[in-house]
């Protein structure tokens, strides 16, 4: 028989569910926001001083040296922000699903002993 405390009860469950994992997830997002805002100005500020740098060079082998090691730097510090923003995308995944865990969990277990029975 349907038991409308029961539905309320789970109702409620799957919306604080919904609402902590939202949460964490536009938490998330926020904290890839700012990495990606501080990498980009740390980025431009990096640019702007090598191209200084490679306007007061008086030879051609002095500024093949020095882009090449601005270029090798700046691949190096794009692949460790690469690898971090992908350690925070899989957080945010592991975090949004984290909520959802536990009611699944009950689910399956219910739906196995249903089976069962």
């Amino acid at each position: 028989m349907f038991n409308l405390d029961d539905a309320n009860k789970k109702s409620k469950e799957a919306v604080d569910t919904f609402v902590k994992s939202y949460t964490t997830v536009a938490q998330g997002f926020q904290a890839i926001a700012t990495e990606t805002a501080d990498y980009s100005k740390k980025s431009f500020e990096s640019n702007v001083a090598h191209f200084e740098k490679l306007s007061g060079v008086k030879s051609v082998e002095a500024a093949l040296e020095l882009q090449t090691a601005f270029v090798k730097s700046a691949y190096e510090g794009f692949v460790a922000e690469a690898t971090k923003l992908t350690e925070m995308y899989a957080d945010l995944a592991k975090g949004a699903y984290k909520s959802y865990e536990a009611p699944v969990a009950k689910t399956t277990a219910a739906a196995k002993a249903a089976v069962a029975a």
